[in-house]
């Protein structure tokens, strides 16, 4: 299988990142094997689903980015799971914490959300882990679609645990709006549940119009994933996209690129 590209910025102020998409079980299983897995994919920005939630949530997750070379930028208790890590070449411009209405009988749902600049390009990101009901799973898909809009970005990308399949309405609703990453330019594996036996395809990493998919697919084969990582790091499969963003309006009409 050959290796998605490696981050870089182009001549043009366009920006090649790496976007991980996982759902680590409230780091309730192998810590050890989830930060090898991470490290590993060399992402710029992971978007997280279940981070913990309850006694010494921050430090959990402080830690786990430590463990991976990355930083947190937003999220976890605050919006019920959701939230973003990132490598130190993201500039955060901003971050909001979202918290979905309660469904009574229901765990309640969050998005966390940022705008973030790698050099020139400038991007909006949300993370998602969207609800067991059919129903409120649907209404929460359309909150995503008007959330990522109200970013009021040119470019934007969202991720996380769906909890359907792709010919499902929420699925749908997505897809029809954004461009599905791995049915673009599929790489790696397929399905991302269950570890040991994976059989459907549950997690997905989106994109706007305007960005370029270089590939995406679960990271089996990756350099540095093992299969026995895989399988004791969560009860999920991680989702690995290369994405090329292009340079942002305000970058190409003068203002000085920023980021690291």
């Amino acid at each position: 299988m050959p290796l998605l590209p490696n981050s870089r910025t182009e001549p043009d102020g366009s920006a090649v990142i790496r976007v991980l998409s996982y759902n680590i079980r409230s780091m309730r299983d192998d810590t050890e094997a989830l930060a090898r897995v991470i490290k590993a994919c060399a992402p710029d920005l992971v978007l997280i689903q279940e981070a913990p939630r309850f006694f010494r949530w921050r430090k959990k997750l402080a830690r786990l980015a430590l463990a991976s070379d990355l930083v947190i930028v937003t999220g976890g208790a605050t919006t019920t799971g959701p939230a973003i890590l990132s490598s130190l070449r993201a500039s955060v411009e901003r971050t909001e914490d979202i918290l979905l209405p309660p469904t009574p009988g229901l765990h309640r749902r969050g998005f966390a959300t940022a705008v973030v600049r790698f050099a020139g390009a400038r991007l909006g990101v949300l993370s998602c882990h969207l609800s067991l009901q059919k129903d409120e799973r649907y209404e929460q898909s359309g909150m995503l679609l008007d959330r990522l809009a109200g970013l009021g970005v040119e470019h934007a990308i969202a991720g996380g645990d769906l909890n359907e399949r792709p010919e499902g309405p929420a699925f749908r609703r997505l897809a029809g709006r954004l461009t599905d990453c791995r049915a673009a330019s599929p790489w790696g594996g397929e399905h991302t549940w269950t570890p040991t036996d994976p059989y459907q395809r549950i997690d997905a990493i989106f994109a706007t119009g305007g960005i370029e998919v270089l590939g995406c697919g679960v990271p089996t084969g990756q350099p540095g994933v093992s299969d026995a990582d895989l399988r004791a790091a969560t009860d999920h499969l991680p989702v690995l996209a290369a994405l090329r963003v292009p340079a942002s309006l305000e970058a190409s009409c003068g203002d000085p690129p920023e980021g690291r």
